[in-house]
């Protein structure tokens, strides 16, 4: 539109060339929308149209044939329509004789297109068009643009945040599943180290358990950290001491835990998280974790805040983990173990009995069963009372599991009567175990309070399968048996059944 203009306007200067024809290009001029003006080579005024006044918004007087462009772009700048700085670069322009363009801003506000357009003999055709509304569209458009990029933006950084979400979702699943089908406390320990590991790429870590005692906590389980302590104590870390996760942020005040000073220096400007592992409302341990280097633990960093969240995240699931597993492993030990002595009851000892007949059927090896009773303890009893008997019984229960190692299995089989299975061993084998258990309740002193009990002893039986049965109720009768042969033979002795 502005170059068809611009023709136009030149085909005019052509015409104004001669009288007769000055007033058809006035007319012509006049019916435009834009206002139009032509300068002279020199910079006078030689026609414009009245339009031009409009546009412009300017008095009739204030441009006629042969005024000075330089007159004309001075009162411009007068107006406040353009700077000084503009009306130099534009006479430059004239000067030049090149086309040009610019907006200038009219005191009402509205907004002209000044467009310039060299012609004939060195002379220039100017038009002047209200652009005012062209321009709100344009910036609407360049608004709504903006907006829509900047919608598009937060879309995109909230599809990432969904994702990263749903990803961390997936992932404390995944965790969920794996600790809940933990059979025992290694078994989650190995757990927590692969999927710590691999879920949190560069960060390293430690776990730790409070011993037994309570006054330390024993170094469980780490990934990809050389520097699991043996023990730490329980003040030397703020997240224990406070009871919530910690965050050793470097970008504000913090202040480092103990242990970590131990293994890092006193000046450590590292980032990290401590989570307390909490279980049922008591605290049972620490989860320390180092951030990937590089990665902030300020809370404008993003990337850190979410591995920050995640780490407590995962901390709470192996609490809840851990402390189903320890009431797994409690409610097992009662169903599985006699109190008094700690050794397995008589049901879980006749089901590994018959776990182990099915093995040495695969395997051809041999085992030994021990049946044993402490001597006249009815009259021990009926004598020192049953304190001092279930004193008596928990020793027979500690000689036995002195003597277990990793192929027995002692039981309380009831009352005062024990039992002991060896396994891969032959009748001799297990001959020589029922020996030293014996030896060693006779050679003890037992004391009961102030007192020194009377010496107690056991008197055992021997059997072996397959030789001596191939059940459970087979071997346990020909222990039995041979027990009753210990008896007979003045107690305080071992016997063997005899096939």
């Amino acid at each position: 539109m502005t170059n068809d203009t611009g023709s136009s306007a030149a085909n005019v200067t052509k015409l104004a060339g001669t009288p007769g024809s000055r007033d058809l290009a006035m007319n012509i001029m006049n019916t435009m929308e834009q206002g139009i003006l032509v300068w002279s080579a020199d910079g006078l005024c030689e026609l414009h149209n009245t339009r031009v006044f409009e546009v412009l918004e300017i008095e009739e007087g204030a441009l006629t044939t042969g005024t000075r462009r330089v007159d004309f772009l001075a009162a411009a700048v007068a107006r406040g329509e353009i700077s000084q700085a503009t009306a130099e670069q534009t006479e430059a322009r004239f000067t030049n004789n090149r086309a040009f363009t610019f907006d200038r801003l009219m005191p009402s506000g509205r907004v002209v297109a000044t467009n310039a357009r060299p012609a004939r003999g060195g002379s220039f055709v100017v038009t002047f068009t209200d652009v005012t509304e062209a321009r709100k569209a344009a910036d609407e458009l360049d608004r709504a643009r903006k907006a829509a990029e900047e919608a598009e933006t937060r879309a995109r950084a909230a599809l990432v945040t969904e994702r990263a979400r749903q990803q961390e979702a997936r992932l404390l699943s995944e965790l969920d599943e794996w600790l809940q089908s933990c059979k025992s406390l290694d078994e989650l320990y190995m757990v927590v180290r692969k999927f710590m590991g691999s879920t949190l790429p560069g960060s390293t870590g430690e776990l730790y358990i409070y011993s037994n005692s309570r006054d330390v906590l024993d170094g469980i389980c780490e990934w990809s950290s050389p520097g699991l302590h043996d023990h730490i104590a329980p003040d030397s870390c703020w997240a224990l001491r406070r009871g919530r996760a910690y965050v050793h942020d470097t970008d504000r005040i913090c202040f480092t835990c103990q242990h970590v000073t131990e293994q890092e220096g006193q000046d450590t400007d590292i980032a990290y998280i401590c989570v307390p592992i909490i279980a049922h409302g008591d605290t049972v341990g620490l989860m320390h974790v180092r951030l990937a280097p590089g990665v902030g633990a300020g809370e404008e960093d993003d990337v850190a805040a979410g591995a920050r969240a995640f780490a407590v995240q995962c901390g709470e699931r192996i609490s809840l983990a851990l402390a189903n597993v320890k009431l797994r492993d409690e409610l097992y030990d009662q169903s599985t173990r006699d109190p008094l002595t700690g050794l397995y009851n008589r049901r879980f000892f006749l089901d590994a009995m018959r776990r182990l007949i099915a093995q040495s059927d695969r395997t051809g090896q041999p085992f030994g069963l021990v049946y044993l009773d402490a001597d006249r303890f009815k009259t021990f009893n009926d004598t020192h009372g049953h304190d001092a008997g279930d004193v008596v019984l928990a020793h027979v229960g500690e000689a036995l599991r002195d003597a277990c190692g990793d192929d027995h299995m002692a039981c309380r089989f009831g009352g005062e009567e024990f039992a002991l299975l060896v396994s891969g061993a032959d009748l001799a084998a297990t001959e020589r175990a029922a020996e030293r258990i014996r030896a060693r309740v006779a050679d003890t002193d037992i004391r009961y309070g102030n007192t020194v009990l009377p010496h107690i002893t056991i008197s055992a039986g021997v059997a072996s399968f397959p030789d001596s049965g191939r059940s459970p109720q087979g071997l346990i009768k020909a222990a039995d048996g041979a027990l009753y042969a210990a008896k007979d033979a003045g107690r305080n002795c071992v016997r063997t059944h005899k096939a």
